[in-house]
């Protein structure tokens, strides 16, 4: 009778310990659910214009444009040459000269749309036979 006793007395045990770690575990999570994560409302002061500068240069980033190459050669005097000849006869286009090694390129242009780089094309053509149109890598 004294090893009924006993067995009855480990059972208990464990069970007084299982419903403890049970007791302590649902506890546990009923605090850590409760508890709230700190909220907090951050507020930037800034001027109009930044957030108009910041919209131009996603639309920029966006939007494909197109140039007109006319002149690519090893020489940086003769492609200032070119540009200024080109300024003379087309003052209603940007020009820009770009060196990417080994060559000096003559830019022609920011066109938002290809029809647009294509009318362009046409007059340039006449005195510039090579030129053609791409459109620049975005950095």
């Amino acid at each position: 009778m004294l090893r009924k006793y006993n067995f009855a007395t480990q059972t208990e045990l464990k069970m007084t310990k299982l419903n403890l770690k049970v007791l302590v575990f649902v506890a546990v999570t009923l605090i850590c659910t409760s508890v709230k994560a700190q909220e907090a409302t951050v507020k930037v002061d800034q001027p109009e214009d930044i957030k108009k500068l910041l919209e131009f240069k996603k639309d920029v980033k966006t939007v494909e444009t197109f140039k007109i190459q006319i002149y690519s050669g090893s020489s940086s005097f003769t492609a200032e040459s070119v540009k200024s000849e080109f300024r003379q006869k087309y003052s209603e286009w940007p020009t820009e000269m770009v060196f990417n090694t080994p060559n000096y390129k003559i830019w022609v242009g920011n066109f938002r749309d290809r029809l647009e780089a294509d009318r362009a094309l046409l007059r340039i053509k006449k005195n510039y036979m090579n030129a053609f149109i791409f459109s620049p890598k975005k950095d």
